[in-house]
């Protein structure tokens, strides 16, 4: 059973420039590019947040986690929730 559809609109999930990803409704800053690996899934993946508080998640079954802004609480499912800042914008990285 699947639980997500990928349509291909995932703009991020073949992107690796460097730089950092921020929830698009907060600016939040997300997870590094540092971070990031290429994944079976069609959305991307990141094996650390850039701080403690990046992200929060809830468990909605069990080995399945929704991921939250930990700023906002925007939900972070699918790429239309982060926004890429190249490293030459980003302040103090």
């Amino acid at each position: 059973m699947s639980f997500c559809s990928f349509f291909g609109g995932e703009v991020y999930k073949d992107h690796f420039q460097t730089g950092v990803y921020v929830c698009s409704k907060c600016d939040h800053q997300l997870f590094t590019s540092r971070s990031k690996y290429e994944h079976s899934s069609p959305w991307p993946a990141f094996t650390e947040t850039i701080h403690e508080d990046s992200v929060s998640k809830q468990q909605e079954r069990p080995g399945s986690y929704k991921v939250h802004c930990g700023k906002c609480g925007n939900g972070l499912g699918h790429d239309s929730s982060l926004k890429f800042v190249p490293k030459d914008k980003v302040d103090g990285q």
